[in-house]
């Protein structure tokens, strides 16, 4: 290349640069800003509770319950659950947008082969007779490259890379969901098997009292309307059990489908064992690690990231470019020589691109990034809320109802106590028929309501280890345990 060719090409260069300043990004900027969970006081919400640096969840939290049948079904629903593969599915896309935004970086370098035979027309021969044949023969190699002067494209990978890391916490915030779930579709199934039992006790209780009131009514205690009485009140706990039945079935529905499979797959599960509810404790680092033990936030924040590298990429499709194309290869005749030097034939062209005047397009296209990193942030921002949120309402509710349990079951011991001195009274033909009946519906809703808070203990637990992330460790990810993304102006 001669040195005119290139003062020429830098005096271009100069010149895309002075024109590059009628495209500019200023005046637009970002407004999101992170909150830091220093500043999230939660002290009083959580005094008086037990801290402990072991009191983060292990990663199979749920063997701490107690039943090894549900930690089987909890591998089962990872393994086989439709939400897991879509997670999966997400993640592999996320993944390939990555790879792909990183080949975009990189040069190309194509070839290409062929050989052409034609028939010329009359109007297309030049000696204006046509029909004549000719044959082409070409082989060529062509390259490109953008330069990248500004980094735009590698902002742009970077981007693509932090989704492809959020998509991949995802996939474990998908299982730590999954097996929550299934935990607690778990301890339902429980509950619905005890609910049978009551109602099915109950059931024993009124066919009891109607053979009493029958022997009443036979010695002339008790009167035809007091009898017809106790008849409703066993229909009634007949239809209570028929419809405790009807939960129970829809309860192993519910699991069987966590699970991936059948309906069928609910009736092959034993009854659940009587699970034991989690030690009420927080770990002594809360809420300072909560932000790399909730998968959710790790994948909030690099979402925030991402945004930030894309602003970061937008920017720099304001400045000049510089792409360098070429090409070379030989193409002849049927019979001249393919490689001879006439055949040959090579390019090279340096281009530089400057955005002058495009209507608005990319400050809007710049305004949308912006506008995506805001968005990412306070989607970070209300993760980070409502976790501390959960925790502190999960650990405010297991904190009392160990108390609520303790005075419900002895409420419930009063209650059956009173109903079996009040039968023995009865069917001795000396207790009163209302007295029987009253006490029959508090032992039966003590009976239920104890069965409810046992349920709601189970409940909680399971919700305080998916509140502290499940297990869940995001150190192997660093760059997601610092706040990214400095506000862009």
């Amino acid at each position: 290349m001669s040195s005119k060719t290139l003062r020429a090409g830098l005096s271009l260069v100069l010149a895309a640069m002075t024109l590059a300043g009628c495209a500019s990004y200023s005046g637009l900027n970002t407004e999101g800003v992170s909150l830091d969970a220093k500043n999230l006081k939660a002290g009083q919400s959580l005094s008086g509770v037990t801290l402990s640096p072991a009191a983060w969840p292990k990663s199979d939290w749920w063997k701490s319950l107690g039943d090894p049948q549900l930690d089987g079904l909890i591998r089962e629903a990872l393994h086989d659950s439709p939400d897991m593969q879509i997670a999966d599915a997400r993640a592999h896309q996320a993944s390939a947008a990555a790879y792909a935004a990183d080949a975009a970086r990189m040069p190309t370098l194509d070839a290409s082969a062929g050989v052409s035979r034609s028939r010329l027309a009359r109007d297309q021969d030049p000696s204006g007779q046509g029909g004549t044949y000719s044959t082409v023969r070409n082989i060529g190699a062509s390259f490109n490259y953008n330069f990248d002067l500004w980094g735009g494209q590698r902002d742009a990978w970077e981007a693509a890379l932090g989704e492809a890391r959020a998509a991949e916490v995802d996939q474990q915030a998908a299982q730590l969901t999954l097996s929550a779930d299934v935990a607690r579709a778990y301890s339902d199934l429980g509950q619905a098997h005890i609910v049978y039992d009551l109602a099915n006790e109950d059931l024993k209780r009124t066919k009891q009292m109607l053979e009493l009131s029958q022997r009443r009514l036979s010695s002339g205690i008790d009167s035809r309307y007091q009898f017809q009485q106790t008849e409703s009140l066993e229909a009634s706990s007949e239809a209570s059990l028929i419809d405790a039945e009807k939960r129970l079935q829809s309860a192993k529905i519910a699991l069987a489908v966590l699970l991936g499979k059948g309906p069928d797959r609910g009736n092959e599960i034993a009854r659940p064992k009587i699970l034991q509810a989690s030690a009420v404790a927080l770990p002594s680092v809360l809420p300072a690690e909560l932000l790399g033990r909730r998968p959710d936030l790790v994948a909030a924040r690099w979402r925030v990231e991402a945004a930030s590298k894309n602003i970061a990429a937008g920017k720099t499709q304001f400045y000049p470019n510089l792409n360098l194309s070429a090409a070379a290869g030989a193409e002849s005749l049927l019979g001249d020589a393919m490689f001879g030097s006439a055949s040959r034939f090579f390019n090279v062209a340096p281009t530089i691109s400057v955005p002058i005047f495009d209507g608005g397009r990319l400050r809007a296209d710049l305004d949308s990034r912006d506008a995506d990193y805001d968005l990412a942030v306070a989607q970070y921002n209300k993760s980070l809320v409502k976790a501390l949120g959960d925790v502190s309402d999960t650990i405010n509710q297991l904190r009392d109802i160990g108390r609520q349990i303790g005075a419900q079951q002895h409420a419930t011991d009063i209650a059956q106590d009173s109903y079996n001195t009040v039968v023995q009274r009865y069917g001795s033909g000396i207790g009163n028929y209302l007295d029987v009946l009253s006490i029959e519906q508090q032992l039966l809703q003590a009976q239920r309501q104890l069965a409810n808070l046992n349920a709601e203990q189970i409940d909680l637990s399971i919700q305080l280890m998916q509140a502290l992330g499940g297990g869940f460790q995001g150190e192997t990810l660093t760059a997601a345990n610092a706040l990214p993304a400095t506000q862009h102006n």
